[in-house]
């Protein structure tokens, strides 16, 4: 609910990794563990300071390198520890992972023309996204939970990741999380509680458009 007190409610900032070299090449990471490039931490670095502006209170992070090297750029402007959480890992994508894009399209057409239509796939035979926002979301709205009025939680997750708990936060059907478009490296997404739940307020914001080189793309 919206504070009683003229405030503007609790936020969350769902702010995706910064760039690995897999990202570089369109390989399709899930859940293998690929650290940031160089670039990727200047990524971090920079979007940390910005959000260290919004004074958040908290900071979650998934557990895999890319997004933990991420958090801590913010951590430590803040302050703030970083609690690591697997629930908030990239899809596992089974075969798919390594993946290049191309290569996907060729090997695995048919599953990747009906994830890309909205339809329940397990790409590669791993994880469904509805999976993935049954284990995410509820490690989101845990740290939410325990925010001060009109607090801020920051969550470090990934692309696909913080497309279906965005999702499942807003209640749209799983077939419409796609027309959630992706998060470019380092940018991020701000959900605030309104009179009627989670309403979003910014996407892919960070900075000026720029290609998203993900899983999801």
């Amino acid at each position: 609910m919206t504070s009683g007190k003229g405030g503007t409610g609790r936020r969350i900032v769902l702010w995706r990794h910064g760039q690995t070299s897999w990202n570089l090449e369109r390989r399709f990471q899930g859940s293998t563990d690929i650290e940031l490039t160089s670039t990727g931490v200047a990524q971090a670095r920079r979007a940390a300071r910005l959000l260290a502006a919004l004074k958040p209170d908290a900071i979650v992070s998934s557990d895999l390198k890319r997004a933990a090297a991420t958090a801590a750029e913010l951590s430590a402007l803040t302050g703030h520890t970083v609690a690591l959480d697997s629930g908030l890992r990239e899809t596992y994508a089974g075969e798919w992972q390594g993946l290049t894009h191309d290569e996907i399209t060729a090997r695995y057409g048919e599953q990747y023309a009906a994830w890309k239509r909205g339809e329940p796939v397990r790409r590669g035979g791993g994880e469904l996204e509805t999976e993935v926002a049954d284990r995410a979301a509820p490690v989101v709205l845990e740290h939410a939970d325990k925010l001060p009025e009109d607090g801020t939680l920051v969550v470090v997750s990934h692309g696909g990741t913080i497309r279906t708990t965005i999702g499942r936060l807003l209640d749209l059907e799983a077939r419409h999380w796609e027309s959630l478009g992706g998060l470019s490296n380092c940018c991020w997404s701000v959900l605030g509680e309104g009179a009627r739940g989670w309403r979003l307020l910014e996407h892919n914001a960070g900075t000026l458009p720029e290609p998203v080189l993900g899983d999801d793309t």
